[in-house]
């Protein structure tokens, strides 16, 4: 889930300078771009700048990385610095604070980082440099990924004789990217050879005719997962592609001064200040190219699913939430529980006060009221129940801070309902592991001494792990699959977890595409509300006086709400490429071992 950016100014530095009475018009729009998309990464940030047409002996490729949730702050302080060092003459003649200035470049590359995995330290930030003592054979890359198949590819680069420093898939991703980016140079070299002997003149031949498709292609062709990857070769070409299923998110923007990516739409258009229908998004499969030249190429890495399935965890929590479409389908998610809202509290508006958890939460909850509203003809009591005391996002830190954390996150408006009398009903975007919801939300509301408090999920029951983005991996990390097992325990039927572990097991050693998600058959003996209700009974607190209830979003009810997002293999068990039914199948054995 991490961001991306990258900026291209398709002019001189002079051109910006003149126009905009500054040549730091690309730093201004990435610095833009960057905090606009900090909800995607609070680990750290990175930022890489790359010159055109410097001379031999200067250095073309600067980069800053540094971790922490203050990181783009803290770059654009050093840049900032650097800066003021200059002298007037520099800060007035872009040519000259391009030769003095390190981040005085055409070509820019933002990143911020949100984890998958335990690895920490500067050396897991992006943006990654490959460095070459030929320019064409230089690479940076930043991405939003996670891949499934990490092992696989390092045998193949162990296999060609490599000798990969980590496993990590951002370094396999660099080194398997980077040797077929050297095999393309050697191949155009080997053709331009035998017509041209000045070496400078077949490097140029070389970097005007690189073929950045292919390259890609012979390296992509082996990868299992979601990525939206951003890259730029030393010379000058950058590039943008997206994975076959559409997985990842990626939006541009282009005209005749910039072209930008980034991972979400209204960054664009607030730092550029562009409408709507002037963005675009990068299809699944698709790569966008801009030639040192400034031509913009489209071109395909690997033909488009039939059915692509884009994360609808972007759209339900993710992703900002003032995104014109994101908008209405927050909305429609939060109209779409008004049936089932009303049942839990038997109808009795003039009793029941309604809220939601900040912040994420809020635009369903207007949907809801609106579905309210239209339903039953009356406007509900609403009050501002539930406060956000500490910034941070409690099921992205760490596990060891998790817990901690949980039980300080939110306070109450005290006074705001009346004592013993009224129910509350409390929307929030989803209930991933439900350790917030016991620590913290259900304790703190207790206070107030509702009658009953009903915690409403805009999405579905989270089942099973995501493997394409969010760290979600460990089975038993989640509520609702907590709360199946213990179903299956209270009813005698642990049978039915063996005969999982049974049939996980007799297919690990069996080819990926081969394997088949039998996680599923833990939740098929129960309805939705069963495992609703157990949820309810395992995550409120022992000292709770007041009654708890969940109302989840049901599957189809998500669909109807975001119809060009797919991806639902978070809460269906639908994993969108082998490597998901591999992992999952792995994740269950690990759990029924004991081994997490």
């Amino acid at each position: 889930m991490c961001g991306i950016a990258m900026v291209r100014l398709l002019k001189p530095l002079e051109y910006y300078q003149q126009k905009y009475e500054t040549w730091q018009y690309g730093l201004q729009k990435m610095y833009l771009l960057m905090e606009k998309q900090h909800n995607r990464g609070q680990e750290g940030a990175g930022l890489a700048v790359l010159k055109l047409d410097v001379p031999p002996g200067d250095e073309y490729i600067w980069r800053e990385r540094i971790e922490g949730k203050n990181a783009i702050q803290d770059i654009f302080k050093i840049i900032t610095k650097k800066t003021q060092e200059l002298s007037p003459e520099a800060l007035e003649n872009a040519d000259l604070a391009k030769t003095l200035h390190p981040f005085a470049g055409e070509l820019l590359l933002g990143h911020l980082r949100y984890s998958t995995t335990t690895i920490q330290g500067l050396s897991s930030l992006h943006p990654f440099l490959r460095r070459h003592n030929w320019r064409v054979r230089s690479l940076v890359l930043a991405g939003n990924f996670n891949l499934t198949n990490v092992d696989e590819i390092f045998q193949i680069l162990t296999a060609q004789g490599q000798h990969p420093r980590e496993k990590a898939d951002t370094f396999l991703m660099l080194e398997s990217l980077g040797n077929q980016l050297d095999k393309e140079v050697q191949r155009e070299y080997d053709i331009i050879k035998q017509r041209y002997a000045n070496g400078a003149v077949i490097t140029q031949k070389i970097e005007e005719q690189i073929n950045i498709p292919s390259f890609i292609r012979k390296s992509e062709q082996f990868w299992d997962g979601g990525y939206t990857i951003c890259g730029a070769i030393g010379h000058g070409d950058c590039f943008a592609f997206r994975d076959s299923k559409g997985i990842r998110p990626a939006f541009y923007y282009a005209d005749d001064e910039i072209v930008v990516v980034a991972s979400e739409r209204p960054v664009i258009q607030t730092a550029l200040n562009v409408k709507l229908n002037q963005i675009h998004e990068l299809q699944a499969g698709q790569i966008m190219i801009v030639r040192k030249n400034g031509e913009m190429i489209f071109d395909t890495v690997r033909t488009a699913d039939e059915k692509p399935t884009p994360c609808s965890f972007e759209r339900i929590y993710f992703s900002r939430g003032n995104d014109a479409d994101i908008y209405k389908e927050r909305k429609k998610l939060g109209a779409q529980l008004t049936g089932n809202v009303l049942k839990s509290i038997n109808y009795d508006l003039e009793n029941t006060v309604f809220s939601f958890i900040p912040n994420t939460a809020e635009v369903a909850f207007c949907g809801m009221i609106d579905g309210i509203k239209s339903t039953t003809g009356i406007s509900p009591h609403i009050e501002k129940v539930l406060l956000k005391d500490i910034k941070l996002r409690t099921f992205i830190s760490q596990n060891k801070e998790r817990d901690d954390l949980a039980a300080h996150v939110y306070d109450i408006t005290y006074g705001s309902i009346r004592s013993k009398k009224d129910s509350m009903v409390i929307i929030d975007d989803s209930i991933v592991r439900g350790t917030t919801l016991k620590q913290s939300i259900l304790n703190i509301l207790n206070r107030l001494e509702p009658k009953k408090i009903v915690i409403v999920s805009s999405s579905p029951q989270v089942r099973y792990p995501d493997y394409y983005g969010i760290d979600m991996s460990r089975m038993g990390e989640f509520c609702a699959f907590r709360a199946t097992i213990q179903l299956l325990k209270d009813r005698n039927m642990q049978y039915v977890i063996y005969d999982v572990y049974r049939k996980s097991k007799m297919q690990e050693n069996l080819p990926k595409n081969e394997i088949v998600n039998y996680v599923k058959e833990i939740y098929a003996p129960f309805s939705e509300t069963e495992i609703s209700q157990q949820i309810a009974k395992m995550l409120t607190p022992k000292d709770m006086t007041s009654d708890v209830e969940l109302v989840y979003q049901t599957l189809e009810g998500l669909h109807e709400a975001c119809p060009h997002h797919k991806g639902d293999w978070y809460f269906s068990g639908n994993y969108p490429t082998v490597g998901g039914n591999y992992l999952v199948n792995k994740a269950f054995i690990k759990y029924y071992e004991g081994n997490e």
